[in-house]
């Protein structure tokens, strides 16, 4: 496989993926990933695999998670502009117009060139030429099933969609159909999610094939290995079994140790308990449907001790308050926090401050919570279980996990504030840092006066040091609970005056800018060259401030980057204390986001005090910037291993890049007759990028005959930045 091709985005990436019919809850988290080629899913009736189909194609509206579609969301968008995209349905029961002809159909359906014609569905399935004047209503069910998996072939789609296309067809043609998703799978064009019951063609056609049970892709599997157990395939998808029997969560190793649901019980974990009858029937009763049997049961999950019979209750994502209302959540373990939540409730509701109490405790404590701990639990993806382990450190990160998915799936939220220790804190700031940039972020803590960098990352969390352990109200816990609540409150009306005034939106498009000290002449005149026409947001690259960058790019905040300094990569990969991490440049690679980068400041390493540098740099050439920063003249051969990591990454970008060399210099120390003058080791950098980016029209190195600080270079970025986005935008275009 090419090495881009590797790399790129998945076909389709689901995650999170939650539908309901009413109060049922269809799909319950579905994560599904397909990387490329054919991926079979099945499962019995009633697990959900029609649903997710119809949810794909944006014929069912889901109520959380999301659907990406080659990088790019698809949830929310009309079945029509999915179809559009690149995605192919072949849907359940074909779906033809029985008044057409197959030529009709076809005709209707040839709208995008490729490589799939008319001609060639007429080749492929030759028994459609020799009826190609039939109606619709006039074909058997194997010659309506090939017309609709020609019609979607027509579009020459990227990813085709296919829902139980076998289903009801004579073995002739499940071996023809067969053998063309074959060659699908041989041809690597279309990549193909195939919703099947025969198990012969899931396993015979796809690599890895899903299973589904009850709402949940519950594992992957190799296909030779379902294919060859018979076992296995009867207790996963054995005709005349139901949900309440043994499911693959009972068969998991991990549920070796779960109690039995009841005392004449013989399952272990998870079961579900089936209502016969919904509602009362009568003499006229009809028999009820075994798919409204399925959605109305409940499971029941085996936990230990008073626990054992607690019905674990579906992953609730409805709205947290109505249409148009925003919340604070009040966040933390009630069990041992309760006292203090409280307070900080009661100070936000006294300022009119609508609130959600939200229970993060671990120990199955029952509380007055409005969004009590089991709710959150159950959205870990291993389940419930995994919060409520025996080992408080497991429970703790366990209940870490599930928040950051429940508050992800989550609308309505003005702000949320939490108190607590270590474990509190731990559990609280991954879900605070997935809310955007600006919705307010109050963590009372007692760490808060130490490192928070790990709690804090790129996010706008404001750490509120206790002073006294969050253990009980007194003078001091008052005070600080209060100020934290108030201010919570002030920032949350400030923001509602704003919205209910309407002029604090900004009508310039947002731009990210990276910056250190010794490449801020640049960024200034490329600020001031841009900021009439766009909102320019500078970053200092310090590790942390090029991931805040990408966490906005991710969001949508920001509308174009002009990363100019990119040093973090030295810390990176040399051990500084500013790195990037190794996402570094994801964003817009998954943005598809048009680039204009650079490599200012690539020529240092930063450490802390000349007694912090690491041994194995002693004899290096060293810069003293402060008594607490020193900073390390990077080696050609350091160089040449940076411009191969960037310009690797560079090559992963789909959208338009320009990357500048300056070179006369890569930063303030670097110019003539500065400390760090060396064009040996630039020459290394820019040949090594030169080596590795694959150039093509949209993807250029530009050399430079300028220092990165000169104006020349400053106004060379900006126009290239203005080429990559269409020129300066009009206040029309800003403001959409």
């Amino acid at each position: 496989m090419p090495e881009r091709a590797a790399r790129a985005s998945p076909v389709l990436e689901i995650r999170g993926l939650n539908v309901y019919y009413g109060h049922s809850h269809a799909l319950q988290g579905v994560d599904l990933t397909l990387e490329h080629g054919v991926l079979s899913v099945v499962g019995r009736n009633g697990m959900g695999k029609s649903t997710l189909c119809r949810t794909i194609m944006g014929l069912q509206p889901a109520a959380g998670g999301t659907i990406r579609f080659k990088g790019r969301s698809i949830l929310g968008l009309p079945p029509a502009r999915i179809a559009r995209l690149g995605i192919g349905y072949v849907p359940q029961g074909r779906r033809l117009w029985p008044s057409l002809t197959v030529d009709e159909h076809l005709q209707l359906a040839a709208a995008r060139e490729g490589a799939w014609s008319i001609e060639r569905i007429y080749a492929t399935f030759p028994r459609l030429a020799e009826r190609r004047a039939h109606r619709g209503g006039q074909l058997s069910g194997g010659e309506q099933q090939m017309l609709a998996i020609s019609r979607a072939l027509l579009l020459n789609p990227a990813l085709l969609v296919m829902d139980e296309p076998t289903e009801g067809l004579a073995p002739l043609i499940v071996s023809q159909v067969e053998a063309m998703l074959a060659h699908l799978e041989d041809e690597g064009d279309i990549s193909v999610l195939l919703i099947e019951q025969n198990i012969g063609v899931a396993t015979e056609v796809a690599e890895r094939v899903a299973i589904m049970v009850n709402g949940r892709v519950n594992r992957l599997m190799d296909a030779r290995e379902i294919a060859t157990d018979r076992d296995l395939q009867q207790r996963l998808l054995g005709v005349g079994r139901h949900g309440h029997e043994e499911s693959e969560d009972a068969a998991a190793p991990a549920a070796a140790d779960a109690s039995e649901v009841g005392p004449r019980s013989g399952h272990r974990g998870p079961q579900k308990i089936y209502i016969s009858n919904p509602v009362v029937p009568t003499r006229w009763s009809r028999p009820v449907p075994v798919e409204r049997i399925e959605r109305a049961a409940r499971t029941v999950s085996a936990l230990p001790g008073a626990a054992r019979l607690a019905v674990v209750p579906a992953a609730d994502i409805r709205p947290l308050s109505s249409s148009g209302e925003r919340v604070v959540l009040v966040a933390g373990t009630l069990d041992t926090k309760g006292p203090e939540l409280r307070f900080i409730r009661d100070r936000l509701k006294a300022r009119g401050i609508r609130t959600r109490l939200v229970d993060l405790s671990t120990t199955r404590a029952t509380t007055s919570a409005d969004v009590p701990a089991h709710q959150i639990a159950v959205h870990h993806p291993e389940g419930p279980n995994a919060v409520f382990a025996d080992d408080r450190g497991r429970s703790v990160a366990g209940m870490a996990r599930a928040f950051e998915a429940w508050i992800q799936r989550q609308s309505g939220i003005a702000g949320i504030i939490a108190a607590g220790g270590s474990g509190g804190t731990a559990m609280v700031a991954p879900a605070m840092r997935r809310l955007p940039v600006g919705v307010p972020k109050v963590m009372i803590s007692t760490v808060a006066s130490g490192d928070v960098r790990r709690y804090v990352g790129p996010a706008d969390i404001m750490m509120l040091h206790s002073v006294a352990d969050v253990q009980g109200l007194n003078s001091i816990t008052r005070d600080v609970l209060g100020n934290g609540a108030e201010a919570m409150a002030g920032m949350v009306k400030a923001r509602q005056e704003a919205a209910r005034r309407g002029g604090a939106a900004e009508d310039r498009p947002a731009v990210g800018l990276t910056m250190f000290g010794v490449t801020t002449p640049c960024v200034r005149k490329a600020t001031a060259a841009l900021e009439a026409d766009f909102d320019c947001l500078v970053f200092h690259a310090t590790g942390i401030g090029g991931r805040a960058m990408e966490s906005l790019v991710d969001s949508g905040r920001l509308k174009g980057v002009l990363d100019l300094t990119t040093t973090e990569v030295c810390d990176l990969l040399m051990g500084g204390v500013f790195p990037a991490d190794e996402d570094r440049f994801g964003a817009m690679i998954r943005q598809r986001m048009p680039y204009v980068g650079s490599v200012g400041a690539l020529d240092m390493v930063n450490f802390a005090a000349p007694d912090t540098v690491p041994d194995r740099y002693r004899g290096r050439r060293f810069y003293e910037h402060n008594p607490q920063v020193t900073l390390m003249r990077t080696t050609p051969e350091e160089n040449a291993r940076m411009g191969r990591w960037i310009g690797d990454k560079l090559n992963q970008m789909d959208a338009p890049v320009r990357f500048l060399l300056p070179e006369g210099g890569v930063s303030a120390l670097d110019a003539p007759g500065q400390p760090f003058h060396d064009p040996e080791a630039d020459r290394a950098l820019f040949d090594a990028l030169e080596a590795t980016v694959r150039v093509t029209a949209a993807r250029r190195l530009v050399r430079l005959p300028h220092h990165i600080n000169d104006p020349a270079f400053a106004a060379a970025a900006v126009e290239a930045f203005l080429a990559l986005h269409g020129g300066r935008p009009s206040k029309r275009q800003a403001a959409t």
